[in-house]
């Protein structure tokens, strides 16, 4: 037994035990995203061109900060408002219901002025015509039959810097108003303006709209105003609550919105731990049936991983959403990959004849390069998605790296523990396991050129497919425009849904009803930036209903997230490309940088001639199927570096054609502990993520193929050496 063993064992335990710790309660000590537990998130675009340039180094801050002022007197539970780039604000209100509320506090600019209205008969005929004399300009004015325009000074006598109160009250008739209270200075202003100007007309000028004029009648030394303007109750409170946080520094406007109600949340939830229970079991059940005691040992290992992952999750204070726990899921299956792979060398070592601690010992030492190496490549992709993703994809980004490094500790650390306190036991510790892949010696690389064949031919019609339709396979983060999904109390045509949508005009929306009839829920997609006509068409069919999401994106960001999409994929392949050349040599770079984009793109055309829609998610599945195909890759140059080392005399196309079959069985139970987890996910993850798992699986399975007739067979090809050929370290 290691020397150290009770040193690790102390460690493993405390680990456990710190992880718990931190992970428990669950639901107090890692956060749910806006998609599970409902609620908005909007990003802001401060308008720079309204700021003088000498103070636009800060104004961004100081807009966040103003909304945080106002959000805090919404009353929003933990609400995040964060700065993104030089000119963005990121508001996520989780709980928040009321989206046009919302929108109003905090996307309103708030700017009040107090202007002189001109009572110059000959300046307001000018001002008839169209034209502002020098010094004025024409606002509207809102009244009771509509708007009106007055002639008003460009100067304002006093503005909102001053206020240091709004509140609510009511006027003689009972309507409510927000009555004003300014400071010590503004108070001086108002006395001595209301008394050099009494008889004309004072307009309470907001955001340039002129809400109230009234005639001066008296001089005004008390500090306080009025604004008036026919308001509701609900209006008069908001509009108190922004003046009290205080006026932007510059205007801002939403670009990108995304609203989830709290019953799509909550059903998020149950389908996503219905999913997690379904493939944790999944892979417990087949590595229990298959590795036996061995087996049983991984999935021990695999429940200390989930309470790292967890407490991990819970020390950094994470956000989990829906793709987070997809990513969770996933990495389930991905957690086994590295037992496989430790008991398949064990497997061989037994049939050496080696006694079990021997075969043990040798299993995890040979198993470790080629564990390192394939997680390193995912652990690559994970750092990219999280650079160039937003939102989601990277909650999804977060979960999976946590995932990745938990797993390498479970599987080389606490597993080895274990296995070393049963040997201490037994010496003659019986590791019996089933093995459905016998002895292969398949020539597979003759074939290689009909492959190649097939490979062309299917990534042609995919990127046909993909040409065809063109910009409509796009979802709303990549064309800019709404998304709206909406769901109905009891069944609904979706013909005549149809119909009231076209008499909104809303022009170029698609509708797509989701599920079968049942569900009674519908997806509507247009370019436009407002869902009132969305919301006119349902109400029209008398049928109550519930906007249970909504994504506006705005052109500009569309613009960026396409950017970000494609410099992803593309730092991706650079990395692992680098990382393997580093670890292996070129020639084996390209082939597994090779197999990887015929993965991505194989299972990408594939989901495009299904009919499916790229979203923000679907690329994150494509980065993970480019980090997981080049695992089993690594697995097979592993064994090729190893076999090369000891068969110098044989030539490179038989030595590659015996590492493919020496390899091809752990190839396919690696790749099948993830297609279980996936599975669970497509079958039982809900509508959400199903494209995500769908495209998963496409590309996981075909990774089989790509390691044997893509990656090792472009080596051969590249290689072609009759010589011995020597391998970096």
């Amino acid at each position: 037994m290691d020397k150290n063993y009770k040193w690790k064992v102390f460690f493993v335990i405390s680990l456990l035990a710190f992880a718990i710790w931190k992970c428990y309660p669950l639901d107090e000590k890692i956060k749910l995203g806006l998609d599970l537990k409902g609620g908005m998130q909007l990003v802001l675009q401060v308008d720079m061109a309204k700021v003088p340039e000498k103070q636009r180094e800060d104004v961004t801050e100081r807009v966040a900060e103003v909304i945080r002022n106002r959000i805090d007197e919404f009353g929003v539970v933990e609400p995040e408002i964060s700065t993104q780039g030089k000119d963005q604000v990121i508001v996520k209100l989780p709980g928040v219901t009321d989206r046009e509320r919302a929108i109003q506090i905090a996307g309103r600019t708030a700017h009040l002025e107090f202007r002189i209205v001109s009572d110059d008969a000959n300046l307001s005929s000018q001002a008839e015509k169209g034209v502002a004399p020098e010094g004025y300009e024409i606002k509207k004015e809102k009244n009771g039959s509509g708007e009106s325009q007055l002639l008003v000074a460009k100067e304002a006598v006093l503005t909102g810097e001053k206020l240091t109160d709004a509140a609510v009250g009511f006027d003689q008739y009972g309507k409510p108003m927000v009555e004003l209270s300014f400071n010590k200075e503004g108070a001086k202003i108002f006395d001595r303006v209301t008394f050099q100007n009494i008889g004309r007309r004072l307009a309470i000028v907001l955001d340039g709209v002129i809400h109230s004029a009234p005639v001066i009648r008296d001089r005004i030394s008390g500090g306080n105003a009025q604004i008036s303007g026919g308001f509701s109750n609900e209006e008069a409170k908001d509009l108190a609550l922004v003046l009290r946080a205080g006026a932007l520094p510059a205007p801002v406007k939403i670009i990108e919105e995304r609203t989830i109600g709290p019953s799509l949340g909550k059903e998020s939830i149950e389908k996503s731990v219905k999913a997690g229970l379904f493939g944790l079991g999944a892979v417990v059940l087949f590595m229990c049936f298959y590795y036996r005691l061995c087996g049983v040992i991984a999935s021990i290992g695999l429940l200390f991983y989930a309470a790292l992952v967890l407490g991990s999750m819970g020390m950094m204070g994470a956000t989990l959403t829906l793709p987070g726990i997809a990513g969770f899921i996933l990495s389930i299956g991905m957690a086994v990959d590295a037992n496989v792979l430790i008991f398949e060398r064990m497997r061989e070592e037994l049939a050496l004849g080696k006694g079990s601690r021997a075969a043990i010992s040798a299993g995890y030492h040979k198993a470790f390069s080629a564990i390192f190496d394939s997680n390193i490549t995912t652990l690559i992709t994970s750092v990219i998605l999280f650079i160039f993703g937003t939102g989601p994809v990277q909650g999804f980004a977060v979960t999976l790296s946590i995932g990745i490094l938990a797993s390498m500790f479970s599987a080389l650390v606490v597993t080895r523990v274990i296995f070393d306190f049963f040997t201490a036991r037994d010496v003659n510790l019986k590791l019996s396991m089933v093995n459905f892949f016998k002895k292969t010696n398949i020539p597979f690389l003759k074939g290689r050129f009909f492959a190649y064949g097939f490979s062309v031919i299917v990534l042609g019609i995919g990127i046909t497919s993909y040409a065809m339709r063109s910009h409509e396979s796009y979802g709303v983060e990549f064309t800019g425009g709404t998304f709206a999904q909406l769901k109905f109390e009891q069944t609904v045509d979706i013909t005549k849904f149809r119909e009231e949508l076209d008499k909104e005009k809303i022009g170029g929306f698609s509708l797509q009803q989701n599920g079968d009839a049942a569900e009674n829920t519908f997806s509507v997609k247009f370019a436009g930036h407002e869902v009132v006509p969305i919301e006119n068409a349902a109400k029209r069919l008398a049928n109550p209903y519930q906007v249970e999401r909504v994504d506006l994106v705005g052109p500009s960001v569309s613009a960026d997230l396409q950017k970000k999409a494609m410099l992803a994929v593309l730092w991706s392949c650079i990395g692992i490309l680098i990382y393997v050349a580093f670890r292996f040599k070129f020639q084996f770079s390209f082939g597994a940088v090779v197999a990887l984009v015929h993965d991505a793109i194989f299972a990408f055309g594939i989901f495009m001639l299904t009919g499916h829609e790229i979203t923000l998610p679907i690329i994150a599945a494509l980065l993970t199927i480019i980090g997981f195909s080049v695992n089993d890759t690594i697995v097979t140059f592993d064994r090729m570096r190893d076999n090369m080392k000891i068969m110098r005399k044989e030539s490179f196309v038989d030595i590659v054609n015996l590492s493919v079959n020496q390899t091809l069985g752990r190839t396919i139970l690696t790749t099948a502990t993830v297609v279980f987890s996936t599975s669970a996910i497509y079958f039982f993850g809900g509508s959400e993520i199903k494209d995500f798992a769908y495209i998963l699986l496409i590309g996981f399975s075909v990774g089989i193929y790509s390691t044997v007739f893509v990656a090792s067979a472009l080596v051969v090809d590249m290689y072609r050496k009759p010589a011995p050929i020597r391998l970096a370290k």
